[in-house]
């Protein structure tokens, strides 16, 4: 299942080579609410692999985007101790743009920048 976020990406680290044959890269945006007349903020920090990890380099701090995602878990077992990391995956970052006409914001439109993995035509014609 894939999810998606958008929000002002502040943050963008350096790639890390796991192994001879895995790399990763992790990047931050900032997603606000308002939620009963106060605003939250999150920072979300998603994380790319192999081919995936020059993503983030079509893109400025600062700049809204839109990313889309899978969440992945993993329980590994050290010294009898069971234990758990969950990793959002984003396989895909688009530009939103929004405008301004004349006061009233017209609705984000998204400009892609990377197909999505595995992409399948399941259409029935």
């Amino acid at each position: 299942m894939s999810y998606e976020a958008i929000g002002k990406l502040v943050a963008k680290f350096d790639t890390v080579q796991r192994t001879e044959t895995f790399k990763t890269r992790e990047f931050v945006i900032e997603k606000s609410e308002d939620i009963n007349g106060r605003t939250i903020t999150n920072y979300i920090k998603f994380q790319c692999v192999q081919d995936k990890t020059s993503m983030p380099d079509r893109f400025n701090i600062g700049d809204e985007v839109k990313v889309q995602f899978n969440i992945k878990g993993t329980k590994w077992n050290k010294n009898g101790v069971d234990n758990y990391i969950t990793n959002l995956d984003a396989w895909r970052m688009e530009t939103v743009k929004l405008g301004n006409d004349a006061g009233n914001p017209a609705p984000p439109t998204f400009v892609p920048d990377a197909a999505p993995p595995d992409a399948v035509d399941d259409l029935p014609f």
